[in-house]
This record gives C-alpha cells, structure tokens and sequence, in this order.
C-alpha cells in the first residue's frame, strides 16, 4: 500500500500518467497532505480544482496522530539542512510507522528509506 504525498497528487492532477496508475492501487493520503493540496490550488486561482480533488480523494484520507506529527517535526529538526517541508514530514513518518511506501517525486527525499520516487 502507498502513501501520496502533495507532490504526487498535483502530478495526478495534472494528469501525468506516472502518478495517475496510483488511483488503481491502494493508497492512503494524510488530512494534511490533501489539505496542502487543496490550499496550492487554492493560492493558485484554482479553487474548484481543489474541491473537485478534495471531494474525489477525501475517502483515502486519514488522520494524523499527535505522536506521528510529533515524530515528524523532530525528524525535520534532525536533518534541517534537507530543507525538508513540514507536510513531506509529516507524510513521510507517517507512512513509516504504517509500513505505507511514500510516493514523492521531491529530490529530498530519493534516497530514503521507504520511498518509491518517480521523476516526472
């Protein structure tokens, strides 16, 4: 099972067919992660956009615990000079702790343990 992060939800979004096999497959998406998709669109003049996404994924959508969010801020505090988001954290301890592989296209996050990375 996956764990979509923003990155791959715009690329699904965006229709590219990479990211778009995921809807096929099972997968899960944080509260926060389709909550940052929605405001990039949102930012982006692309409101119904984000509503459309938003009422088609928010079945896949689960909660985050305090001990999970709590993990993932000291996580990006330890490795600070990634430069890592608060979101990609947040997703990527997540789908650790639930044995999820985290689907990213992010650069950070290539090399780490648990990730499936597509590029573009």
């Amino acid at each position: 099972m996956f764990c979509l992060d923003t990155y791959a939800l715009a690329e699904i979004g965006n229709g590219n067919p990479k990211f778009s096999e995921f809807l096929n497959k099972e997968f899960i998406i944080t509260d926060l992660t389709i909550a940052e998709y929605y405001s990039v669109l949102y930012r982006d003049g692309k409101e119904d956009k984000a509503i459309y996404w938003h009422n088609r994924l928010s079945s896949f959508c689960r909660p985050v615990s305090r001990e999970i969010l709590i993990t993932a801020l000291k996580y990006r505090i330890d490795h600070k000079k990634e430069d890592l988001s608060i979101f990609d954290c947040i997703g990527y301890i997540y789908a650790l702790e639930n044995n999820l592989k985290f689907v990213t296209g992010d650069k950070e996050f290539k090399n780490k343990e648990g990730v499936l990375f597509i590029q573009k």
